[in-house]
């Protein structure tokens, strides 16, 4: 049996950010094999992963990253269930790391990033795994990614809503202001589709429908729910997709009519919305 120092326990528990005691145990179970000691760590936090699968994750940090010449953005939001660990240093600097491994290996998928290692010779899964075994929480990733030909960002103030949005036809335009000012509208409003045309067939006809029903319930004529709900349709479009929707700081114009004036023809060909906790 391997003589477990005190030397040894501080360099595993700075490799891995687990506690003193768990670290000591896992040493004594590897026999003072360090590698041997980062699977049992793992494994631990895979089971306490395993047991809390089903809780919710409420809390968490949003962060994000565009590349110099704005085509790519890259968002990173990991969850958590307790806003008491998303505010600890380990939880912090692995949403950190987890941006940093995706801008290095160019990650294009949540799989990609979770492959993806870091400067230390970890996967960002494996990081993950450890420090749910060091917190006893679960921790849920998610990853977006957007390219276009200008990507603006933001993050809202409480840290748990961030958004990445795509611009095109803009010309010669600085997008910097009016990037900022669509993807905080996207972080308000919650636009289901940029325009009509991404508002998927299952929402319309259950918008359809539901607007039918609520004629029927106010007494209208058969003959006239078809054309009711149709109007009740296009208020769903005006204050649900993005385009359509009243710029929040000034609802004399649309979102559309905001970037048209900025640049003529300049509009949102695409954006990613991730929230924690709502």
């Amino acid at each position: 049996m391997a003589a477990i120092t005190a030397a040894d326990v501080n360099k595993l528990r700075t490799m891995t950010g687990a506690g003193m005691m768990d670290c000591k145990k896992a040493l004594t179970e590897a026999d003072g094999d360090f590698e041997a000691a980062r699977d049992i760590l793992r494994k631990q936090g895979q089971k306490i992963a395993d047991k809390r699968a089903d809780n919710a994750t409420s809390e968490g940090l949003v962060m994000v990253s565009v590349s110099d010449d704005a085509k790519t953005g890259r968002l990173v939001a990991l969850a958590c269930e307790t806003e008491s660990v998303a505010k600890v240093a380990d939880f912090r600097n692995l949403v950190q790391q987890i941006l940093y491994a995706a801008v290095a290996t160019k990650a294009e998928t949540k799989e990609d990033l979770l492959a993806a290692k870091e400067s230390d010779g970890r996967t960002v899964q494996e990081h993950i795994t450890e420090l749910t075994g060091k917190i006893g929480e679960k921790l849920d990733l998610t990853y977006a990614i957007l390219h276009a030909e200008k990507v603006a960002s933001y993050i809202h103030s409480d840290n748990k809503k961030g958004v990445l949005v795509g611009l095109k036809n803009v010309g010669t335009a600085d997008t910097a202001a009016v990037g900022r000012d669509v993807a905080m509208q996207i972080v308000a409003m919650k636009p289901v589709a940029v325009d009509k045309d991404g508002v998927d067939a299952g929402t319309v006809e259950r918008e359809i429908e539901i607007g039918k029903e609520q004629a029927r319930a106010e007494g209208k004529p058969e003959a006239m729910l078809e054309k009711i709900a149709q109007g009740k349709l296009n208020k769903f479009y005006k204050d649900n997709t993005l385009l359509n929707q009243e710029f929040v700081k000034d609802n004399s114009m649309t979102i559309a009519q905001l970037l048209d004036k900025t640049s003529k023809g300049m509009t949102v060909e695409s954006f990613k919305r991730v929230a924690i906790g709502s």
